[in-house]
């Protein structure tokens, strides 16, 4: 710091202000009556007056010392993601560092490096305008930029803190001064997502619309280039494309649930990076609508529990059916008297029975309803793939059960059937008694039931006392008072029921899968018997499970990336060590994941993985997919090293752009010079004169003051006793 000197001249009156105003009006009236009465030395004797009144005034000489402070500017270095390309971010870094070493006393540098903590591309002049805030206006004198040019909010004016005011509200212009980790303009081909729906239609295509740009110096649109495309890992798709304008490419969407597609553009050569020239689209599968026919053997309290399930579900249509007369009933009503709707059988099980997506036969007692052809059709319709769920009760042990017909050849479990005239709790398969609904081991696994909400722990399960009132013990469901027990079954048993007896079975048969529920009584859940318990939710699960929803599938294996680690998790209800899992990468390279069980049923494992586009998993019986996603897809648009961004803005601070070259170990950095601030180039040329320069902003403080009179006493005395002497001379004379 060097201390500086000023003088100035200041007045430290002896009297009062309004006194030696009083004085000076006294003695110039004096002055003026002496001039108008013609007497001999009167301007003498004024003479004499003014120098009194202007000793008393205390005419005094100020001294004041300043300290010069330093001049502060700012370094900001990009170290965003598109500064990874090549050797930008340690070419930045070393830059910086010579910027530090070559800062000149009375200039100090706050480097400020940016990191990219945040999304929608990089934002060099937020972090200019936040850094700036805590330096002073007067001590500010200009910033210096080492990036790749590539920065998302670029002012059209000089941002604020460039162009600070003064008291008077003058504007002083600092310069911005811009560095770029390369030698000279790149360019840079990217592929682009315009449009891609998030759902399509099983069955249908697809269409994805796709943008390729050609930037950078040399570039023309209309140029041909090829975009490649891959669903879910498997045949390549090449669509010729041209640069510059929207293109629309169409997929076939061929299973329910998640697609991957990647896509990827042809290589321009000489581009910077081929890092933006690929891409992944997720397009979830869906099917158009769910048919469900529902069909209710007699009224009953479940019949609302269905229709509120099935109807709050938009995609869902729902043809529902309740047999209010059977056909062989003959109370000698005439037809004409009756407003029943006849039950289309014949359009049901016979033409329309393949375009439903599940048949759900609720407390269904056929009852020469359905004659033998149209059970045959519903035995064939889930052996081909169809759905089937049947929620059984007393009639289900009836004469004219199901499971004594051929539908009854698909079904898990067989019920006895009940004897006339005796206890129903104690006649065949039919319990009547309080009883809670519990998992089984296998229902902890199966995704149907596994994580239900209030489900109890599987200790606390087993130690229950089924006499113990429901509401005395936390995360039970409530009861049920009626169930059915099978003399055998097979499939999956997932809630058991009295005794532990199967209470809910599931089973594949052939293509299609068949649901039994062995109560009738699930509806009491919605009413809150109890607590009650998740109806609706299971009820859900087994709709969907019945329609092959892929995330309830029993074995299954998933990916996803998150953070550069890919996970792979295996859901599976068979027992013994997980397998190892196959893992191809995107560029075809092959690895091996160990996965590890975490919980009953899944296992899991991880490895890194960096590399962008489709990443595939096997374990020899399933494949999943898997590709990273962008945090920050800006901030990858365009990865060219380039000053056409930033160039307005410079020239308009006069500041400069510079090139630093492709050498990490020596940058070349121009110098550092404080003065006049010269303009800078609008075209990207190196600076002139190869300098950065600063103004000089004069800041400075106060360090002390001293005063020394003007006109010392003495001198006062002597010039006003000369000045009354020549006016006594004069008048004598």
């Amino acid at each position: 710091m060097i201390d500086t000197f000023t003088r100035t001249i200041g007045f430290a009156p002896l009297l009062p202000h309004w006194l030696l105003v009083a004085l000076a009006a006294i003695c110039a009236a004096a002055v003026v009556a002496g001039l108008v009465a013609r007497m001999r030395g009167t301007l003498l004797r004024g003479l004499a007056a003014a120098v009194v009144l202007f000793w008393l005034s205390g005419p005094q000489t100020l001294h004041e010392t300043h300290r010069d402070l330093p001049e502060t500017a700012l370094v900001i270095v990009d170290q965003t993601g598109s500064m990874s390309i090549r050797d930008r971010a340690a070419i930045a870094r070393a830059a910086a560092r010579v910027l530090s070493e070559r800062a000149r006393a009375g200039l100090s540098l706050r480097t400020v490096t940016v990191h990219g903590e945040r999304t929608g591309g990089t934002h060099l002049f937020d972090a200019l305008s936040q850094a700036a805030a805590d330096i002073p206006p007067e001590q500010f004198a200009g910033t210096v930029m080492i990036t790749d040019g590539q920065t998302q909010d670029v002012p059209k004016d000089i941002p604020d803190r460039l162009a600070p005011r003064d008291e008077h509200g003058n504007v002083t212009t600092l310069p911005l001064h811009v560095l770029l980790a390369g030698r000279g303009e790149e360019t840079d081909r990217r592929l682009r997502i315009l449009q891609a729906p998030p759902y399509a239609i099983v069955g249908q295509t697809a269409t994805l619309r796709v943008q390729v740009d050609d930037l950078g110096p040399g570039t023309h649109p209309d140029t041909p280039a090829t975009v490649t495309l891959t669903q879910d890992g498997g045949d390549r798709l090449e669509v010729p494309v041209r640069t510059g304008s929207p293109q629309d490419i169409s997929l076939p969407v061929t299973h329910p649930g998640e697609t991957l597609v990647g896509l990827s553009v042809s290589e321009l050569p000489g581009e910077v990076s081929t890092v933006n020239n690929q891409d992944v689209v997720s397009i979830n599968g869906v099917r158009d609508r769910l048919r469900v026919l529902l069909v209710s053997g007699t009224p009953n309290q479940g019949e609302r529990v269905w229709r509120r399930l099935l109807k709050a579900d938009p995609s869902v249509d729902l043809v529902h059916f309740t047999i209010l007369r059977p056909p062989d009933k003959d109370d000698g009503t005439p037809m004409s008297d009756l407003a029943l709707i006849a039950f289309p059988v014949q359009e049901l099980f016979q033409n329309k029975i393949g375009q439903f997506d599940l048949i759900i036969l609720d407390g269904f007692e056929n009852r020469h309803i359905l004659p033998p052809v149209y059970l045959r059709n519903i035995a064939r319709y889930v052996r081909r793939g169809g759905g089937l769920f049947l929620i059984a009760g007393p009639e289900f042990t009836g004469p004219n059960s199901l499971q004594d017909t051929v539908v009854g050849d698909v079904l898990p479990a067989h019920v006895p059937s009940s004897v006339p005239g005796e206890p129903a709790d104690s006649s065949g398969g039919i319990v009547v008694r309080r009883f809670r609904p519990q998992l089984t081991d296998e229902g902890r696994r199966h995704p149907v039931t596994a994580g239900l909400p209030g489900a109890p722990p599987r200790s606390s399960a087993d130690a229950l006392d089924q006499s113990t009132p429901a509401q005395e013990i936390s995360g039970v469901w409530g009861p049920w008072y009626r169930a059915l027990r099978p003399d055998s079954s097979h499939g999956e048993t997932l809630m058991s029921g009295p005794d532990k007896s199967p209470l809910l079975v599931l089973d594949h048969v052939d293509q299609g899968r068949v649901a039994l529920l062995l109560s009738d009584q699930i509806w009491l859940w919605s009413r809150g018997e109890y607590g009650g318990g998740p109806q609706a939710e299971l009820l859900r699960r087994i709709s969907h499970w019945l329609m092959k929803e892929p995330d309830l599938e029993e074995e299954r294996l998933e990916a996803g990336i998150s953070d550069g680690m890919l996970t792979v998790t295996r859901h599976s209800e068979a027992g013994g060590a997980p397998p190892a899992v196959n893992v191809t990468m995107p560029d075809g390279m092959k690895s091996t994941i160990q996965l590890h069980q975490v919980s009953p049923g899944i296992s899991r494992g991880q490895m890194p993985a960096a590399l962008p586009g489709i990443w595939q998993a096997d374990d020899g019986s399933h494949r999943a997919f898997a590709a990273p996603r962008l945090t920050d897809p800006e901030e990858f648009a365009d990865l060219r090293l380039t000053a056409s961004h930033v160039a307005p803005v410079v020239a308009r601070t006069g500041g400069e752009i510079g090139w630093l070259g492709d050498n990490p170990d020596r940058p070349v950095v121009p110098a550092i010079r404080i003065g006049t601030v010269t303009p800078g180039t609008m075209d990207g040329a190196p600076a002139t004169g190869g300098a950065l320069t600063f103004p000089a902003r004069h800041a400075h403080v106060l360090t002390g003051t001293s005063a020394t009179p003007l006109v010392p006493a003495w001198l006062a005395l002597v010039l006003t006793l000369l000045a009354l002497g020549a006016g006594w001379y004069r008048e004598g004379r």
